[in-house]
């Protein structure tokens, strides 16, 4: 499905920014670095393989069957989504190395909270910057069918 639609549960996306969020401030309020380190191994292994995000596994077993969740289902690419959280993931390992090395904690807290703050953006305005970029590189063919298929596949 490269190219085509696919059924996204918006109050899910909306669930995985709210979380990393309070994960991204929990860790700032705390100092606690490897918290970073956590979330952004739970962002890029649920881009990976998309049936094993944390977060989503979360809201479909807890939230939803409790009813604290409603669904609200969409077509559109979920590979946009992928991208975004991914793109969340990488910066947030760099920002765990910053933090990690201790030389530069300004520039791995920074780093941090702009991937929750635009995680906020997301969440409050349905503006996903990641989302636009995969959209703008995908019309430039920067992504193969290859790459887009093994994607998927998960």
């Amino acid at each position: 499905m490269p190219n085509g639609n696919s059924l996204v549960d918006r109050t899910a996306l909306k669930f995985n920014q709210a979380s990393i969020i309070t994960l991204v401030v929990l860790a700032f309020a705390l100092q606690l670095p490897s918290l970073l380190a956590v979330l952004a191994l739970v962002l890029i292994v649920g881009t990976v393989v998309p049936s094993a995000g944390l977060f989503k596994f979360l809201y479909a077993k807890v939230l939803r069957p409790l009813k604290l969740l409603r669904p609200d289902v969409v077509q559109e690419d979920n590979l946009q989504h992928l991208f975004s959280q991914g793109l969340g993931g990488v910066f947030l390992v760099i920002a765990f190395a910053f933090l990690a090395d201790g030389s530069f904690p300004v520039i791995g807290w920074s780093l941090s909270f702009l991937v929750a703050a635009l995680a906020l953006v997301n969440l409050t305005v349905n503006f996903c910057l990641g989302c636009f970029l995969y959209l703008r590189l995908r019309r430039w063919s920067f992504f193969t069918k290859t790459l887009l298929k093994r994607v998927t596949t998960n």
